[in-house]
């Protein structure tokens, strides 16, 4: 869900994104795929994936998504 929201608030051009998970390269790898659309969506708002929630610093909203990905069975 969360990479989702991100994937329309850059679409949109709604903010700047700042990605994390506690997986260290699992945020950084989804701001990159999101960095390399840009162009695609003449967009130019900044992404960030990180690992540390000090990143947020000074953000207006906050998207918060917790679970576990889903499993195939």
């Amino acid at each position: 869900m969360g990479a989702t929201a991100a994937h329309w608030i850059v679409a949109k051009e709604l903010a700047d994104v700042v990605l994390i998970d506690v997986v260290e390269g699992v945020p950084q790898g989804k701001a990159l795929d999101l960095q390399q659309a840009l162009p695609i969506e003449r967009s130019d708002v900044h992404i960030t994936g990180t690992n540390d929630y000090a990143d947020t610093a000074d953000s207006d909203v906050v998207i918060i998504t917790a679970g576990l990905p889903a499993n195939p069975a």
